[in-house]
């Protein structure tokens, strides 16, 4: 009898063996790493910044005197009505501002904890709390952008150390699909957290700004860069989780696939003998009745030719059909 040869058996590969192999979409995981970590630098600084609104202050120039250096002429005055030169005179300051001169621009710059201002009397700025200047019917709102930028960065640091744990840690696939699945709905609900949040705080300056205390009231503002900052980590934010989300499909593909093929490769273990697979004993010889003996494997031909055997005999043996001749042969 023909055996054969070596290199043409097949090989039975399990899914462990299968699955061992590391995933060609983990590689993608690094680009939403890198965007992850940006948003939360960013996010960081935009949050302990005060530069989120800049702009100037109208505030009037104090009234002429010793400790104020304003330009106020002096003009004698007499006390008595008589000549101006006269002893009994008194010295009057007069200022001829008027209209927009009679008032000083100062720079101030606005954040979420501090608003600080320039000062007339020398250089340096005074500041006051951002709660403080906030009307009373706008402080909760206040209490909650606050609370939703805190959410925000949290959930973005969440987000990045279960990128970096996939990638530095784990080589487990079905481990690190989890990973990337809880990063980025980390990174959708931090992204949505961090809109919120700046949109919140935008309208509470803006009601701050009409109705906040008439000596900060500022005379014309902007957005300073730690606003542009924030947007700018929201749009990382949401690149990352796109990324990561495309990632997790692309791995979770790849993983069913490995597995459809390693279920295909164990089932053909079934018609091989015990010698030629590498499979556990359980998964080759899964569903077949233990024998003394393996039979030896057969070539194609002669399994043809057995065939036709038998079904050239299957008017002779009515007893017994094709079928169960094959059982006994194997």
């Amino acid at each position: 009898m023909r055996h054969p040869p070596q290199l043409a058996r097949n090989v039975c590969v399990t899914p462990k063996m299968e699955l061992a192999q590391g995933l060609p979409g983990q590689r993608a995981l690094l680009p939403a790493a890198v965007l992850a970590v940006l948003s939360l630098g960013l996010s960081a600084a935009s949050l302990l910044s005060d530069r989120w609104f800049v702009g100037t202050q109208k505030v009037p120039k104090p009234v002429c005197g010793k400790s104020v250096a304003a330009e106020c002429p002096e003009l004698p005055v007499p006390l008595d009505g008589g000549v101006a030169d006269t002893p009994a005179a008194a010295v009057v300051q007069y200022s001829w501002a008027s209209g927009d001169d009679r008032f000083s621009l100062l720079a101030f710059h606005s954040g979420l904890w501090l608003s600080c201002a320039e000062v007339l009397e020398g250089p340096g700025e005074k500041c006051r709390s951002s709660i403080e200047l906030t009307p009373p019917a706008q402080r909760a709102i206040l209490w909650l952008s606050l609370g939703s930028q805190t959410a925000h960065l949290s959930l973005e640091l969440v987000s990045v150390l279960l990128l970096l744990t996939h990638l530095l840690f784990t080589h487990h696939p079905g481990l690190g699909l989890k990973l990337s699945a809880f990063a980025a709905v980390s990174s959708v609900l931090s992204g949505l957290l961090g809109m919120v949040a700046h949109m919140m705080y935008s309208q509470v300056f803006q009601a701050t700004a009409n109705l906040g205390p008439e000596d900060w009231r500022p005379h014309a503002w902007t957005y300073g860069w730690a606003f542009y900052t924030a947007w700018v980590s929201f749009t990382c934010c949401m690149a990352s989780a796109v990324t990561t989300f495309n990632t997790y499909t692309k791995m979770a593909l790849e993983l069913q696939s490995r597995r459809a093929r390693a279920l295909q490769a164990s089932t053909g273990c079934l018609l091989l003998p015990r010698a030629a697979c590498t499979a556990p004993p359980e998964s080759c010889h899964q569903g077949r009745e233990p024998r003394g003996h393996d039979p030896p494997v057969r070539s194609v031909s002669e399994s043809v030719d057995f065939l036709a055997a038998l079904r050239a005999r299957g008017q002779q043996d009515s007893g017994q059909g094709p079928a169960e001749a094959v059982e006994e042969e194997c």
